[in-house]
């Protein structure tokens, strides 16, 4: 049986998380039931029929087929209760979209997928979806550390309220949200109305999924040369020297030695792994002909071999890493010595 997928949706108070799920709930083009896990109910409720109800957690079957549970104990409990009843029949359902509350960090969400055996047999993440208030987003990312986390954990990140700001506003905050996490597509949204091909089935956590970096500004090749993007003459660059978390990308044409990566990725994971909110990438290793990709969360990673380099795919290495207070220069150096000689 294949594994169940999870979207995590998070983002502060205002943003709009529950209007998303009232829009994806009632798009039938998507033709999937879901089940909604939120941590509480906020002010605005998720639109429902309340059809089957659970002593110790409260899930709620929607008219649509679709499912909500709201969390009363902890999430693996929650997890695993609507997973057995969909094993016995008693639900039904094709995918788990999770509500974070606003001042969630989305870390220790995403890691239960791969700490918790009895979650990790039964789901996979697809993806981290941020909402960020265009009103507040940039006191938000100033003020909170939640905020800044979670746009560094976002595989895609989605912007609401822009009706209510400028052009200008909209793009600077663009820039800074890039300047953190430049791997995640940027989407506005007007009333939660979204592709949904844009919050599900995003495949931000398979090891095979293509690994898109956008390159302004945030590439590092091996050689030392840094790419710094042009900031319009309109832009606030000056917040970024607000940001704890940022990113950077780490290139090469010359293959690693997989004794020397290893011992490489065992230190920072050591020293930094709390620090390092995700990291992703696609290794060109010695004396291999198929391409080493690898995702993490923190202290975990995990690693798959796919397919072969080919010409339309000439061996490199791409390497992206999202953390806070991350040593570039530490971890840049240390990189280049993992290289063959």
């Amino acid at each position: 049986m294949s594994l169940i997928p999870v979207t995590i949706i998070t983002g502060f108070l205002g943003a709009g998380k529950t209007t998303l799920l009232n829009r994806i709930l009632k798009d039938n083009n998507h033709k999937q039931r879901i089940a909604v896990i939120e941590n509480e109910f906020g002010e605005e409720n998720i639109d429902s029929n309340l059809l089957v109800q659970d002593d110790a957690e409260q899930i709620v079957e929607m008219s649509n087929g679709c499912i909500c549970c709201t969390i009363r104990s902890d999430l693996v409990t929650a997890l695993g209760r609507l997973a057995n009843k969909r094993k016995s029949g008693e639900l039904n359902f094709d995918r788990v979209v999770i509500e974070t509350t606003g001042l969630a960090d989305p870390g220790p969400v995403a890691q239960t997928f791969f700490i918790e055996d009895s979650v990790a047999s039964e789901y996979m993440i697809d993806g981290i979806v941020t909402l960020m208030d265009a009103v507040f987003a940039m006191q938000q990312l100033d003020e909170y550390e939640q905020a800044r986390q979670q746009v560094g954990y976002a595989d895609r990140l989605l912007i609401s309220k822009t009706d209510l700001v400028s052009d200008e506003d909209v793009e600077i905050l663009c820039h800074r949200i890039r300047h953190i996490n430049p791997h995640a597509p940027i989407h506005t949204v007007d009333f939660g109305r979204v592709d949904v091909a844009e919050v599900l089935d995003v495949h931000g956590f398979n090891l095979s999924s293509k690994l898109d970096i956008d390159e302004g500004g945030h590439a590092h090749h091996d050689h030392h040369h840094d790419h710094h993007h042009e900031c319009g003459h309109d832009c606030a660059c000056s917040h970024h020297h607000l940001d704890d978390i940022n990113s950077f990308v780490f290139h090469s044409k010359k293959p690693f030695d997989p004794n020397r990566l290893n011992d490489f990725f065992d230190r920072m994971i050591t020293l930094y792994g709390t620090q390092m909110l995700r990291y992703k990438g696609v290794l060109y290793m010695k004396d291999a002909d198929r391409k080493v990709v690898f995702q993490g969360v923190q202290q975990l990673m995990g690693t798959d071999i796919v397919e072969k380099w080919d010409e339309n795919h000439p061996p490199e290495s791409k390497l992206v890493f999202i953390g806070k207070n991350l040593p570039k220069t530490i971890f840049m150096e240390g990189l280049h010595d993992s290289l063959t000689d």
